[in-house]
């Protein structure tokens, strides 16, 4: 008997939402990140692309715990001399809520072409409405 590896022929991909209202951010991230590297799935393989796509909805209503939102920072440079910048979490939510839901689970995915490839299918979006309607996407919801 021969293992089974995934290529794009064999593979099918569906379309998954997310309501972040009430989530906390870094076990929302690791769940997503999971279903976009398809690790959910019994065909998984580490080096193709065996995901799915994942919308996440209402990214503005995550919460965070402890006290993430007084001490996190995102860094942020311009390629200039000396030009750094801590930006608080607190007003990327208030500026780009989606930045922050994309930034925790970009991390968490491989480093390389594969994980870009599979971050491509992620889509954040503030507020309840999507643009992907047309594809169906089933709830997806977590444990």
């Amino acid at each position: 008997m021969k293992t089974f590896m995934a290529n794009p022929a064999t593979i099918t991909r569906k379309w998954y939402v997310v309501d972040a209202t009430d989530m906390t951010l870094g076990r929302m991230a690791t769940e997503i990140a999971a279903v976009l590297r398809g690790k959910n799935k019994p065909i998984f393989t580490p080096h193709a692309d065996t995901g799915d796509y994942v919308i996440v909805v209402n990214a503005e209503k995550i919460k965070l715990t402890g006290k993430k939102m007084e001490q996190k920072t995102y860094f942020r440079h311009s390629e200039y001399v000396g030009n750094w910048r801590l930006i608080p979490i607190k007003e990327v939510l208030k500026k780009h809520p989606e930045r922050v839901v994309e930034h925790a689970v970009k991390g968490m995915l491989p480093k390389g072409p594969l994980g870009r490839q599979m971050y491509k299918k992620l889509f954040v979006y503030v507020g309840p409405e999507h643009k992907q309607a047309a594809q169906k996407p089933e709830v997806l919801t977590f444990k």
